[in-house]
């Protein structure tokens, strides 16, 4: 059986594990993988380096000039474990872009429309051959609207929020509690829907995939088939 090579946009809430879902299809199927929530994330990482988010107000005009002049350099390096990590100028951050420093402002950044333009052409760049797999939060709707295959992925609030706990324990945070989390989830779908530039909905194509009891193995069989599907027609 051949299969075509298509584009695979996938959607989605915060904390609904929409990367490791996508890194996981990607290396299954052998293609590309981008993390655009990471990119907004290392732009937010910058811009709290350069002191630009002062009381929770972004200083645009200074960001706008640092993007114009191409000081905020996004890219991905493979590891020898087959991951991928971001990089900003060159540098791994990946590290300091899943704080809650990062988390609890990001969406603030995400929202501003020249940083939003400048993410949405890097990543069509990325995409043009197909063969690709991209997760966040405007993709099926903005980056790729003619994607083969559209998913929306989304969970309850209290599961999204005790699953970014979880991961913040694994990493070494005893500080942040579960309802700092749950407030952050809650205060980001806020935003990210409400947001004028491309705001976070599903595409009139998109599959919802629910994914509150789902076990990891159950998501990735269910993304496999849907991409056999999408592939084979």
């Amino acid at each position: 059986m051949t299969l075509k090579k298509i584009t695979i946009a996938i959607d989605g809430h915060s904390s609904t594990g929409k990367s490791t879902m996508a890194k996981s299809l990607a290396r299954r199927i052998g293609y590309a993988y981008v993390d655009t929530g990471a990119m907004y994330r290392a732009v937010t990482l910058f811009a709290l380096r350069e002191h630009l988010i002062k009381r929770g107000k972004v200083d645009e005009p200074a960001l706008k000039q640092h993007l114009k002049q191409g000081d905020i350099i996004i890219t991905f390096r493979p590891t020898k474990e087959g991951k991928s990590v971001t990089c900003l100028n060159g540098k791994n951050v990946e590290r300091y872009i899943r704080s809650m420093r990062v988390s609890n402002v990001v969406s603030i950044i995400a929202a501003i429309g020249f940083v939003r333009k400048a993410m949405v052409k890097q990543q069509q760049a990325m995409g043009k051959d197909k063969g690709l797999v991209m997760d966040g939060r405007d993709i099926g709707t903005v980056v790729f609207p003619d994607a083969e295959m559209k998913v929306f992925a989304t969970a309850s609030a209290q599961v999204r929020a005790q699953r970014r706990f979880d991961e913040l324990r694994a990493k070494g945070d005893t500080t942040t509690t579960l309802e700092e989390v749950l407030a952050n989830v809650t205060e980001r779908d806020r935003i990210d829907s409400t947001r004028k530039e491309s705001p976070l909905r599903q595409a009139d194509d998109a599959v919802v995939l629910d994914n509150s009891y789902m076990t990891i193995e159950e998501q990735n069989e269910w993304l496999y088939q849907l991409y056999l599907e999408r592939a084979n027609s």
